[in-house]
């Protein structure tokens, strides 16, 4: 998946022209379209929408002109996206309504309105079934930070993460899983192996 968007940097799409033109660049840059490739003869499945900035209006107009190059020789183009916890996401909130993205990571962290707070999953769990209830996307993860030190806040202990999170989370049939957010990989804290044994 190529990413695009991020929390630095000035970035907006102001028309439709604008959504029509970047995805017609990201279809032949990086999809399965034909052109100056910055990635060489790599050809990515989809595009994940981290957008935090800009005009929220048009992200929804790129999303269905890139969904519109799905089936063009014989690919499937997929889209996610990663917004924060409240609802709707400020910046990708409009986009998300259109029903055309895949998979959708909520950054369940940093946000204590939304988020595991210790010693109570009610935030969590009913900013959840908010997300899976009034998003039409074939899965949603959970995303969380993978230690304390790697967001601000939000982070889940595993044992209350295998004991109260993930079997109320589960039910969903758009549950798709646990991403975790790291700003380094440390497999000595066992974190890492308990998410696998459980997703």
């Amino acid at each position: 998946m190529l990413s695009i968007g991020g929390g630095a940097g000035g970035y907006t799409l102001n028309s439709e022209k604008d959504a029509a033109d970047l995805a017609q660049y990201i279809w032949n840059s990086y999809l399965g379209g034909t052109g100056k490739r910055p990635l060489g003869d790599a050809v990515l499945d989809g595009v994940d929408f981290d957008i935090e900035s800009g005009n929220p209006d048009y992200y929804g107009a790129l999303a269905a002109h890139l969904k519109s190059y799905s089936g063009q020789g014989g690919k499937k183009v997929y889209l996610s996206a990663a917004p924060q916890c409240p609802f709707p996401d400020a910046s990708v909130g409009k986009a998300l309504e259109t029903g055309l993205f895949d998979y959708v990571w909520v950054q369940f962290y940093n946000n204590p309105p939304c988020q595991y707070t210790p010693g109570s999953t009610a935030n969590l769990l009913n900013s959840w079934k908010q997300w899976t209830s009034a998003i039409n996307a074939t899965y949603i993860f959970l995303g969380l930070p993978a230690a304390p030190d790697a967001a601000g806040s939000g982070f889940i202990p595993t044992g209350s993460l295998e004991s109260q999170v993930l079997p109320a989370l589960k039910g969903s049939s758009k549950y798709g899983g646990v991403m975790l957010w790291s700003k380094f990989y440390d497999d000595q804290d066992g974190y890492s192996s308990a998410i696998k044994n459980h997703v």
